[in-house]
């Protein structure tokens, strides 16, 4: 195994707010950034709520593990970092509709963030190559 990184970009996801990859493939894993739920075609929030902010953010991860080669079936760890603690529901139930295999990703979850871009939710992702 090589300890190669490589940095994963697509424009099917929006482009990173800083200096830091979308994604980096190491070790046979694929390590997602943080993602919003801002929709790549016009770099706006995705919707008002969080449940809408999270369902884009989910998206965002897919597209970026689909160019990596991997998949959200491979997604072994995620983090939600939300604004408010109270969206927690809203947010579980579209992670939920996304994660819908047998073997549900490790999770962290905990409100109370300042988010970028005013966003309610941010999710990052860590996926099996």
């Amino acid at each position: 195994m090589s300890n190669k990184l490589e940095a994963v970009a697509t424009s099917e996801a929006p482009a990173a707010l800083g200096a830091y990859s979308q994604a980096v493939k190491a070790n046979g894993f694929v390590f997602v950034s943080g993602q919003l739920g801002i929709d790549p075609a016009t770099g706006e929030l995705a919707g008002a709520t969080a449940g809408e902010q999270a369902a884009q953010a989910l998206k965002n991860i897919k597209h970026i593990l689909d160019t990596a080669g991997s998949g959200l079936e491979n997604v072994v760890r995620a983090t939600i970092y939300m604004k408010n603690v109270e969206d927690f529901h809203e947010v579980d139930d579209v992670y939920a509709q996304t994660f819908i295999g047998s073997v549900k990703p490790a999770r962290v979850a905990f409100g109370g963030n300042d988010i970028p871009k005013g966003a309610l939710v941010e999710i990052d992702a860590i996926a099996a190559l």
